[in-house]
């Protein structure tokens, strides 16, 4: 099964890739405002540990020992907190970016302050390493592996005085976002926009072009839309005029030939009848049938589509009528009825084209089974032999004029090798199509496929 990222439709995948670049475009810019906004609150926390640090142990180293935890709690606030700790507090290694802050808040601290060389700076202490006794009052509902900034500074030669401040996180930058999501709709709109003023032209030339194939007279495509696409447009219109016209003189011409044709067979019929020799003119009047059989078959099979109108039949019906006639003249055909099923076709080019089904599936199946089914867009009419069949790489070929396979078909039935020619016309030109298929329990299954068209068609 083969997994597609994008639609099949132009307009889909063209308003998909447009609100993807912008989005991911916007995202990238979002991430990267986000990555500035954490970097500049990491500076800045950084600068408030060192200056408020320094202003508490100032504060702290001066006043007596009983005063000093009012003046802690002073400075505290929910993300801050300030505690005397142990004097034999375990230092850890502090990195680079640490060391170089710890030397920055020992410049700040007074000058006579005790100890500023024995200052620790933690930038990044998870909190359940933090004893609790220590920690800021919003930390008791963080995570445990949530960082804080902790700094150890002497206050004098017995203690130090230990200050934890929770590390703000950087929020997302909202405005970026909802611009982005602005973006997003816009130029999906506009992508819309522009799709519709590119595929409505394309799907106009669609159309058309089933049409031409149906042989439904000469469409015009509306000449407009971007340059190219005009510019097919213009080029489609020039076909189609040119190949209308084709097909119409050879329609004329064929007409023309087959007149021509009937008058000299008329009168060589008649003077037949003057022929004395009867085994003489018997011999001649088959060969003259054949002859008025290949004519009608060349002639049928070349128009193909021709002048009939469409109109809504029943189809179940028309095959069911065709099969009763086959089976009044003692043909072995049987049907297997359907629920009635509208469809807009010529009815006596389908009639035509079932009829060489079924006699092809009598003459060299024995019998020919023939049902109706139902597709999602149509019909299918289905004409089953009990036949030798044929063989895979000749079912392809047996649709081409005067082919016949005398090594699967009795050469003893005749033929001219146009009936499969004339149905796969006929089927074509009605949109559908026509192939052969073998039995499962032997025999030849001929399917003929029929859009549900409309009648208007």
């Amino acid at each position: 099964m083969r997994f597609r990222l994008l639609p099949n439709t132009l307009a889909v995948q063209l308003i998909l890739v447009v609100a993807g670049a912008v989005a991911v475009s916007n995202i990238g810019v979002a991430f990267y405002f986000y990555k500035q906004s954490e970097a500049q609150t990491r500076n800045f926390s950084n600068e408030r540990v060192i200056d408020r640090t320094a202003a508490v142990a100032a504060t702290v180293s001066q006043v007596p020992p009983d005063s000093r935890l009012v003046v802690m709690r002073t400075m505290g606030r929910l993300e801050w907190r300030f505690r005397e700790a142990n004097s034999g507090y375990d230092k850890k290694p502090m990195t680079a970016e640490e060391t170089a802050l710890a030397k920055r808040l020992a410049d700040a601290l007074p000058d006579k302050h005790p100890r500023k060389k024995a200052v620790i700076v933690h930038l990044h202490e998870p909190v359940a390493n933090i004893p609790e006794e220590l920690r800021p009052p919003r930390a008791s509902t963080a995570d445990t592996d949530t960082e804080v900034i902790q700094t150890i500074v002497p206050i004098d030669d017995h203690s130090m005085i230990s200050g934890v401040l929770l590390r703000p996180t950087a929020d997302w930058p909202i405005e970026v976002m909802i611009a982005a999501l602005i973006a997003v709709v816009t130029a999906s709109v506009g992508a819309a926009l522009v799709a519709r003023r590119v595929v409505r032209p394309l799907s106009e030339l669609t159309t058309a072009a089933a049409n031409v194939a149906m042989g439904s007279g000469t469409p015009h495509v509306a000449e407009q839309g971007p340059d190219d696409v005009r510019s097919a447009a213009i080029a489609f219109n020039a076909m189609a005029a040119k190949v209308t016209r084709t097909l119409e003189s050879q329609r004329h011409l064929l007409s023309a030939v087959g007149h021509d044709l009937r008058t000299p067979l008329t009168a060589m019929r008649i003077n037949l009848e003057f022929v004395k020799d009867d085994e003489l003119r018997d011999g001649l009047l088959r060969n003259l049938d054949e002859l008025q059989v290949l004519t009608e078959q060349v002639l049928a099979a070349a128009k193909g589509a021709g002048g009939e109108q469409r109109r809504q039949v029943d189809l179940s019906a028309l095959v069911e009528s065709l099969c009763a006639d086959l089976d009044e003249m003692g043909e072995p055909v049987s049907w297997i009825s359907h629920s009635p099923a509208p469809i807009a076709c010529r009815p006596n080019e389908i009639k035509r084209a079932v009829r060489n089904l079924v006699e092809n599936a009598v003459a060299y199946g024995h019998k020919a089974e023939v049902r109706i089914s139902d597709t999602n867009d149509g019909y299918e009419v289905l004409v089953e032999d009990e036949g030798p069949g044929i063989p895979e790489h000749d079912r392809q070929r047996v649709f081409e004029p005067f082919v016949r396979l005398e090594s699967s078909r009795n050469e003893a039935t005749g033929g001219t090798g146009l009936g499969l020619t004339l149905v796969k016309a006929i089927a074509e030109g009605h949109g559908g199509a026509v192939n052969l298929e073998s039995r499962p329990g032997g025999g030849l299954c001929a399917r003929m496929r029929l859009p549900r068209l409309a009648a208007s068609v």
